[in-house]
């Protein structure tokens, strides 16, 4: 048996229940939840006084909390739910933006110097951000962000891109703080030999399911090029 005190109790939940408060705080400061009427807390630590009380304190009576019946099987019940019908959700919000690092012209003025590379007399800005899709942005199912990409020789057989996320909405380049490398796209173009002078290969990202899925083609012979993405663990 184990005896605690209630300070010592409650300071066990303390750090969980802050970061808590804090998420809930900065989400009420955006303009488009600013006026919430009702507040639903689910999951088994809803059940949790320390939590009830503590939210009820932050929202100061500007929304009015719900606390659902067998509260603690909420997020079981929904998870059988989609798993018998995934069309239940229509739309997600991605947690984080993703992109690419790519080339684009450079332009004096806008782009730094640090980033300039000049390739047979032209002058590229490196490292550029190329957004699929921002953080918060709402995604519907079934949603595909469409991108074109070029093998850099006629004989290359596999495209490698990496994939970077970040917690901002709007990043400029993939050097910036904050902003990491978390998967790679690879597409398999053996196989689907062109005459034409520049391939192009044609990519689907789909980002409104459970995972993220690639789907490409290759445009100047319409066959289909195989395409994944892989995930970093860490």
């Amino acid at each position: 048996m184990l005896r605690m005190s209630p300070d010592a109790m409650n300071s066990l939940f303390k750090p969980t229940i802050d970061h808590i408060i804090q998420h809930l705080t900065e989400l009420f400061e955006k303009p488009e939840v600013s006026d919430i009427k009702f507040l639903f807390l689910v999951g088994g630590f809803a059940e949790s006084p320390l939590l009830q009380q503590a939210v009820q304190n932050m929202l100061q009576g500007r929304s009015r909390i719900i606390i659902p019946h067998d509260v603690g099987l909420t997020i079981l019940k929904g998870a059988v739910l989609f798993g018998l019908d995934p069309s239940v959700i229509k739309v997600r919000r991605s947690p984080l933006t993703y992109g690419v690092g790519v080339l684009n012209r450079f332009v004096e003025g806008k782009h730094p110097p640090e980033k300039l590379l000049v390739k047979d007399g032209t002058r590229w800005c490196t490292d550029v951000f190329d957004t699929f899709i921002a953080a918060d942005q709402s995604v519907a199912l079934g949603e595909m962000v469409k991108r074109s990409y070029t093998p850099a020789k006629p004989s290359q057989q596999v495209i490698v891109i990496h994939v970077y996320c970040t917690e901002k909405e709007i990043a400029g380049f993939i050097s910036e703080p904050g902003v990491r490398k978390c998967g790679t796209l690879r597409l398999d173009v053996s196989g689907t030999e062109s005459t034409a002078p520049r391939r192009e290969i044609q990519t689907l990202m789909q980002f409104g399911d459970t995972e993220i899925r690639a789907m490409a083609v290759d445009v100047s012979t319409g066959r289909t090029v195989k395409a994944s993405i892989d995930f970093l663990s860490h």
